[in-house]
């Protein structure tokens, strides 16, 4: 049978080190998050939030595009027709 004393004591020193790793813990965690905000800025991405807006604005243009797509053919077409006639 194991020494409680024994025991008692590794269970201590095992508690006096978890504060210890886990500053350790966030510290890195901390440098990895400003390493990748570091490395993210440089790549000039823009959030989704902007991409989504953007997206809205191309949707429209694409169909103001068609409308007058749409109205260049018929124009196209009564102009051609007035001609024939």
């Amino acid at each position: 049978m194991l020494n409680n004393e024994f025991l008692n004591d590794l269970s201590n020193k095992i508690a006096a080190m978890t504060p210890m790793a886990q500053s350790l813990r966030n510290d890195v965690e901390k440098n990895i998050h400003e390493a990748l905000q570091t490395a993210f800025s440089r790549l000039d991405l823009v959030t989704r939030d902007e991409f989504d807006a953007q997206l809205k604005v191309l949707e429209r243009a694409e169909q103001t595009i068609a409308q007058l797509e749409e109205k260049i053919h018929a124009m196209e077409k009564a102009q051609g027709q007035g001609s024939n006639g």
